[in-house]
């Protein structure tokens, strides 16, 4: 008889589901609140040093005029958009500070990434903005902008500072940062949005797990 083999089957259809149960990942909000602040750390850290690499990067779609997106200012806004004026700017010097290991510490980019860090974090604890990707663009394609001028800014003081003050050089280097600064600020917002949404949405159910 073939019936005690069909009964013998469906026994064993239990227990392939009790095993293929111990391998299931247990949601976030189970896991013990240590590891998911380790775990916030490491993608939010991550991410920092995933910017830092993208920084010298030329790829098809990223670069304008031999500019690049600025990956660590779309992270400083993204960062800031939510937070205070002080953790902005905390986050934007230590961001322009790792920007300046890579290049040159003067001058410094820290300088520019602080006011950006600031500035994002008052204009949404102003509510002047609403929080959307178009608004996320709008806000770095300003502070690229402002950012460049900035750095310009540095580097004429500089030059200033040491004697090399001339009308033609200044004028060099402003018609050159204005390219610099349109071309950064039309690939940031571009790509601010690539950067922000992720961010944005691991950071608030972080924050949601943790209340």
């Amino acid at each position: 008889m073939k019936i005690p083999a069909f009964g013998g089957s469906r026994q064993k259809k239990p227990k392939s589901s009790g095993r293929k149960s111990k391998f299931q990942i247990q949601p976030l909000s189970r896991w013990h609140p240590g590891i998911r602040q380790l775990l916030g750390s490491i993608v939010t850290v991550g991410s920092v040093l995933l910017c830092l690499l993208l920084l010298p990067t030329r790829l098809p779609g990223m670069e304008l005029l031999g500019i690049g997106p600025n990956w660590l200012l779309i992270w400083v806004v993204a960062w800031s958009v939510k937070r205070t004026a002080f953790s902005g700017a905390l986050a934007g010097i230590v961001l322009g500070l790792l920007q300046d290991s890579m290049t040159s510490p003067n001058p410094t980019h820290a300088l520019s990434l602080g006011i950006v860090g600031i500035l994002t974090a008052l204009l949404q604890k102003q509510r002047f903005i609403e929080e959307d990707f178009i608004s996320i663009a709008v806000i770095v394609f300003g502070m690229a902008v402002l950012a460049e001028t900035i750095f310009g800014l540095q580097l004429t003081l500089i030059d200033d500072a040491y004697g090399g003050h001339s009308l033609r050089k200044v004028t060099d280097i402003w018609t050159y940062y204005q390219r610099v600064a349109l071309a950064s600020a039309i690939l940031s917002s571009l790509w601010a949005p690539v950067v922000y949404y992720p961010l944005n949405l691991w950071w608030q159910r972080m924050k949601l797990l943790e209340q």
